[in-house]
């Protein structure tokens, strides 16, 4: 399990000294819970996420232990060093609004005719418990040939979720190469 400590002070000297001793600065938060300022060993939260067989996934911080999702992060620009992460906590019973990632399979045969796939949606809203969050929406775009897409509402939604997105946005795609 992923362990993190509890930040007394949220002023930039502060949250400068702990990235520089390996820490990755965390806000956790939840319906009902107080705000947590957090930070975790960087390799570690990495490792921990790399790992992870659900969208949530345990942590604890100052002796207490939370059931997370990642909602939110922040990358250095240059160097793409993670600098921060939003985790919510995903409380059993209660609906609350989720990103879920979108991963494609297959190699679309709109790419033999000069197309090129694109993944307009990384990640896609959903409403739910945190029993019934899916840990990733699986395309499969084998099928797309240049011009056809994959929309919200092709996608099918495990029972208990409600998509927050409109159904005429597009998912993937493929489209025509300059």
């Amino acid at each position: 399990m992923l362990e993190g400590i509890i930040r007394e002070s949220t002023e930039k000297k502060a949250t400068k000294a702990l990235r520089k001793d390996g820490y990755l600065i965390a806000n956790i938060y939840g319906k009902g819970v107080e705000n947590i300022n957090a930070a975790f060993k960087t390799n570690e939260f990495i490792r921990a996420v790399k790992n992870k067989t659900s969208l949530a996934f345990p942590v604890k911080v100052g002796g207490t232990e939370y059931k997370v999702v990642v909602q939110d992060y922040q990358k250095e620009p240059i160097n793409a060093t993670l600098l921060h992460v939003d985790l919510r906590i995903a409380l059993d019973g209660v609906v609350s609004k989720y990103l879920v990632p979108v991963k494609t399979t297959g190699s679309p045969k709109g790419l033999k005719n000069k197309g090129i796939l694109i993944n307009s949606k990384k990640r896609i809203l959903v409403k739910c418990t945190a029993e019934n969050l899916p840990v990733h929406f699986m395309l499969d775009v084998s099928d797309l040939d240049v011009g056809d897409a994959i929309l919200i509402r092709d996608i099918e939604v495990p029972e208990g979720v409600v998509m927050m997105e409109e159904d005429r946005v597009a998912v993937a795609g493929v489209i025509k190469a300059k």
